[in-house]
């Protein structure tokens, strides 16, 4: 009996709150590999559920900035040196420097995982010396993995123009599954993911001022602190609600709850205006219509399926018209819900782990027929 190929992953996250990765590595673990995913531990962090597949965390004392990549990276890459392995994997390029020189030490093939254009989010590219950093990191290291991919055919199409690699699409796609909708007697809105810089979270504050509903707020970031004092500052603290970091189980119930979802991206960021958001798909399959942006992976779906009402500017004024449109008309309404039941059985992660596997089979199953 052939032994099972061992895969780690590598993320800067936390694995109890990653649900991309939990879906990513369950999905490993059930077609025949055995997976360790590493990531950090956080000064909250809260115990490991027990999952199918092993996961580590590393301790971490200093929690962010450059000083907080530096030490991770050092400290991850000699566990990379150690850790019985057949096949390395980079989330993003906040972990690529160790996957490459570990794996170019053990003569190990490496794999990348390009969740993003890192080096064109917002909260790099409105930073001079961050960005020039990260630009040096992704032109020495892309071009060195020729195995990997992506969240969408955009992403794709950038990484080809300027790295020639050819990669995979792996949509984050949510799990499809029965679900029962509630009845939502109170129209909440939700927002889950990064509390992050280009996010719209000004513009989102400030448009709540003009809707009766509550606002939740699930997640964390770079702009979380900021957020709070935001809606703070403008009296909106009682339809507001900040619930910080979120346990996958319990977000389920929040995103099946909520009457609107929110993807909402400013584009000065080229990362988010190609971008195809995890939310997108979660609140797709929980029947949950939504604020998207008019960018092209989201028109893309939204013309097949009218799912959500796609917005040219994140202005005030235009979420809250929006927002006020999904609260009141309830025919449309109710046909972008039925479009979403519609929608997720063609945009499920059933589907796009068959692309995922394809990737690992090739480059790990292939080698083993070959000898």
């Amino acid at each position: 009996m052939t032994k099972a190929k061992r895969i780690v992953l590598t993320v800067t996250s936390d694995p109890a709150y990653d649900q991309r990765m939990i879906r990513i590595c369950s999905s490993l673990q059930a077609g025949g590999y055995e997976v360790l995913l590493m990531g950090r531990l956080r000064p909250n962090s809260p115990p490991l559920p027990k999952r199918s597949f092993r996961q580590i965390r590393i301790r971490q004392r200093v929690d962010k900035g450059k000083l907080f990549y530096a030490l991770y990276n050092l400290k991850l890459f000699f566990r990379l040196l150690f850790v019985p392995a057949d096949c390395f994997c980079a989330i993003d390029l906040d972990t690529i420097l160790p996957i490459y020189f570990a794996s170019k030490l053990r003569k190990m093939p490496h794999v990348y995982d390009a969740h993003e254009l890192f080096t064109e989010m917002e909260e790099v590219v409105s930073r001079p010396t961050t960005h020039k950093m990260w630009l040096a990191i992704e032109r020495f290291c892309v071009p060195k993995f020729p195995i990997g991919y992506t969240v969408n055919e955009s992403y794709v199409k950038e990484y080809h123009r300027r790295y020639g690699v050819h990669y995979a699409v792996v949509r984050n796609a949510t799990v499809l599954q029965e679900i029962k909708i509630p009845e939502k007697r109170q129209k909440t809105i939700l927002y889950q993911g990064a509390v992050n810089h280009g996010r719209c979270f000004p513009e989102l504050i400030a448009a709540m001022k003009e809707v009766d509903a509550e606002l939740i707020i699930c997640g964390e970031g770079n702009y979380y602190e900021e957020a709070q004092a935001l809606s703070t500052s403008l009296g909106l603290n009682h339809r507001i609600h900040f619930k910080g970091y979120v346990k996958p189980e319990d977000l389920r119930q929040y995103t099946l709850s909520a009457y609107i979802g929110l993807t909402l991206f400013v584009a000065t960021s080229r990362s988010n205006e190609l971008s195809l958001a995890n939310r997108f798909f979660d609140y797709m399959h929980a029947g949950v219509p939504q604020l998207a942006m008019n960018y092209p992976e989201y028109a893309a779906i939204n013309q097949k399926y009218e799912i959500a009402v796609l917005l040219n500017e994140a202005s005030p004024t235009s979420i809250a018209q929006a927002l006020k449109r999904l609260l009141s008309d309830e025919i449309y309404y109710h046909q972008l819900q039925k479009n979403c039941l519609a929608a997720r059985e063609e945009f499920c992660w059933q589907q796009e782990e068959l692309r995922l596997l394809q990737v690992y089979d090739h480059l790990l199953r292939s080698k083993t027929n070959d000898a």
